[in-house]
This record gives structure tokens, sequence and C-alpha cells, in this order.
């Protein structure tokens, strides 16, 4: 964090200092909106939530380390007081970012991947400089601002995931933290419901390179029609990766190991190396090619991009994190998130891990569909019965039972159990687990299967050892 007086931030929000005795106080850690994570010296930005008000935290959060609170109105703690702490607090990101001009933004959109991609850009831009990146999945309005205050001096690369639901939402992320290189994954059916269409959804997410200063560099999956197009949308040089079509960073010769994990030769101005990700799922391929794009369209060699992909780990929870019990039970946690692409990768990947083995899935309903919800949970029920899952623990309301409904009638030997939440989930799995079984739990986030994920993959009695 770049240490900055109260007064400056004051000055830099345009704010008001209140109940604060020395205004040349230094913020020397970064802004938090949750005041369980203040770090002594931070900063605490009260935002209104959900369930409760940010105000009513502040004095904790001063108690806990924070040099003052960002906050709407007094609070009876050290305070800057604005017009709106959201507004502020990208005010907030601006100044941080301008005070390290030598730091090259990356943002990068899509309906798919875009966290385990900013973990894989994280781990292979080192090569050229000190690299910091979106914590989590901290994509909107509220966490890449937060992020942005992470930056100290010495960061030349700041990679940020820009999430969007709706037209004008990346425009605006863009604004706060204008980006040099803007890399678009692809134009899939998550949040559909919210923006009414693929299309809609491609015009939102070429808002990023629409951003693009004529000297940047704009990266776009060639085997994604709809982002290959967005290439007339932008002034900057363009550099394509795919595995299907000609793009100028590809995959050949792929691979999968009886765990799922994907190798292959990457292939770059007339150069080739070899790459053994530890990442499970066939889909990362497409990830990592997304990475070693930006990696290579920024400098760093082939050979040296491989390398960094092969030694690249799983940052984030709940993406195809595989935990292999003592029992033999081996829990697949992609539960994180869903929507109709995501499941079928998900599916792919079981399949490669099978060797024999019984597969069970613990699937929860997918959010935010719209309109073609129910069309799309029995399109995801066909791919199970065609995947050969053997037991399906359908998780949620209607749209889960029209899932088991085409999973069960296109199969009618699967074993379909449905389960009301998480918790009926649980207990269901944990009497159904035998010894040797795979478990895919996977569902929307609101679902809450994380937890369930998390439990089952704690050692523990199994219907066979009963």
């Amino acid at each position: 964090m770049i240490p900055l007086s109260l007064e400056a931030v004051a000055a830099a929000v345009g704010g008001r200092l209140c109940d604060v005795p020395d205004p040349s106080v230094l913020m020397t850690a970064p802004a938090v909106v949750d005041s369980r994570t203040v770090e002594p010296g931070g900063l605490f930005a009260a935002l209104p939530g959900e369930h409760a008000d940010g105000h009513a935290f502040a004095a904790k959060a001063v108690k806990a380390g924070a040099v003052a609170v960002l906050a709407a109105r007094p609070v009876g703690v050290p305070a800057v007081v604005v017009d709106d702490v959201l507004d502020a607090l990208a005010a907030l990101a601006r100044t941080v970012l301008a005070a390290v001009p030598q730091a090259t933004v990356i943002g990068l959109t899509g309906s798919a991947g875009k966290t385990s991609t900013k973990d894989l850009i994280a781990q292979v831009l080192p090569e050229l400089g000190e690299t910091i990146a979106t914590v989590k999945s901290f994509n909107g309005e509220i966490g890449m601002p937060l992020t942005v205050t992470h930056l100290d001096k010495g960061v030349r690369y700041l990679v940020l995931e820009m999430g969007a639901r709706g037209v004008g939402h990346i425009t605006h992320l863009t604004r706060i933290a204008p980006p040099a290189v803007g890399l678009v994954l692809n134009v899939g059916t998550a949040h559909v419901g919210e923006f009414g269409g693929r299309e809609q959804i491609a015009q939102a997410k070429g808002e990023l390179v629409e951003a693009l200063p004529a000297n940047g560099l704009a990266v776009l999956n060639a085997d994604d029609p709809l982002v290959a197009a967005m290439a007339s949308r932008t002034r900057a040089r363009v550099l394509t990766f795919g595995i299907d079509n000609d793009a100028d960073v590809r995959a050949v010769d792929i691979a999968l190991d009886p765990s799922g994990r994907a190798s292959f030769t990457l292939t770059a101005a007339g150069t080739q190396a070899r790459v053994d990700l530890s990442l499970h799922g066939a889909h990362h391929v497409s990830n990592a090619l997304a990475a070693a794009a930006v990696a290579i369209g920024l400098g760093t060699g082939v050979e040296k991009t491989a390398a960094a992909l092969s030694r690249a780990v799983l940052v984030a929870s709940g993406r195809m994190e595989v935990t292999d019990r003592p029992d033999r039970v081996r829990i697949v946690n992609d539960a994180f998130n869903a929507n109709p692409d995501s499941m079928k990768a998900a599916f792919t990947a079981l399949e490669a891990m099978t060797g024999g083995h019984r597969t069970i899935a613990v699937l929860g309903e997918m959010k935010e569909l719209g309109a073609d919800g129910s069309d799309e949970h029995r399109q995801v029920g066909r791919l199970v019965a065609a995947a050969g899952i053997d037991v399906l623990i359908a998780v949620g309301d209607e749209d889960a039972r029209t899932m088991a409904a085409a999973a069960q009638e296109d199969n009618p030997q699967l074993k379909v159990v449905d389960a009301c939440d998480r918790d009926h989930a649980l207990t269901l799995a944990r009497d159904l687990v035998q010894p040797g079984d795979i478990v895919l739990v996977k569902g929307s986030h609101s679902v809450g299967l994380e937890h369930t994920a998390v439990c089952l993959a704690q050692p523990g009695t199994v219907a066979g050892d009963r």
C-alpha cells in the first residue's frame, strides 16, 4: 500500500475529516469493507449491505487497527466523510493507481474462467516484474477498487478481473483503472437472464477492449466467434489464442492424464514448448492459453511461459479443487459457481477421472438464467445422463427437479435423490458415498454447496465402512 495521509485521502475523495485528531496520520494498509479483515493502518469503507449497514461496525474497525472510516456521516471515530462511499472508494483507487505510473493494468473479463485465468496470469507475469492480482474474485465496483489499494511502488503489473451484470458496468470499471491490456475469455450463458441474451453479453464484455489505448494489447479468444469479432471494436494491437482455430497462441497435442490434468504443446511465434498443468479439467487449456497470450504479448518468451504454467497451482478454492480422502473417496469441489457451460466442462473433467470408479454428482440449481432457466436445467440433466454419472443428488427446488427428471429420462439406471438445501445434500451424500467413489459438487454460489464440498472432503465414515 502506498502511504497516504488522512488529509490526502480526504482530498482525493472530496471528503472532510471528522473526529480526526491528526490529519497527518498515514493510511498504510489497504481499504476493506469487512471490519473483520481490517489490517493495522488500513481504511474501513462503511458501505450499506444487504443485511447490515457498515457504519454500525465503524468503532469495531478502528479498534481493530483502521486509521479511519470512509463514511457517509460522522461515526464517533476518525472518519473521512463523503457524499457517497462507493464513489469515494473509486476515487481513492484512481489516486493510488496514479501514484504508480509504471504499473501496467491488465483487465480480463468473460462469462467463465476469469478467476482461474487471473490466478494463472499472476503466476506467469512475475517473470517480467512484480505482479498483484484481484483478491479472490472481487471483480465488481466494490471489489476491484479494493484490490487497487494494495498497490505499492514496486508493482509493475496489476491484474484485475472485471465482471459485469449489464451494459456499461465494465466501462465504469475501466474508468477507475484504465487498462493497457484487455483479455476477453468467452461469451457464455452466465447471467444471461440479467443481460437478455448472448449478444448483449458480448456487447458488455467488449467494453473492455474499447477502453484500450492505441498502443495497448487486446487478447481475444479465436475459438469464440463473439469474442473474435471484438477485434473490430478496439484501436489496440490484437493477439488471439485458441485451440480449434488459427490463433496466434495455440495448444496442440492436448492430452489428459487419469486425473483429468491436461498437457499440451504451447505454440507461438514459431516456437514450441511443452506445458504440463497441475490443474484438473480440459477447460483449463483455454485458460492457460489466455494467460500465455498475455505473457507473450508483454514480452515473456514461449519457453519461460510454458515453464511458469507448468509450475502454476490452484489458488482459488471451489474451482475443480480435488481432494483425495484416505478412504479412497475423491471429492471434486467445483461449487464456487455454475452455469450451463461450466457444468459441461465439469462433467468432461469427471469423465476423464472416472477410471471405472462410481461417480456421484451433487448438483445445485443454476441461477440468473432468466426465461431459459428450465430448458437449461433440462439440458444439463441430459448431460448428466450422457456423462455416465451413477448417482445424482439434485439440490434445490423446481429447476433441480427438472434437471433430475431429464437425467433419469435419458438414463433410467441413474439413481436420483432430491435434496432441499446444502445441509440436506451433505447428509444424503454422506449416506451414499462408498470407498473408491468420485464425488463432484457443483452449483450456483447462492446454493451454498461450497460448504457441502468442504465437509465431504474431510475424512469420515462412509456407507461402505459400516
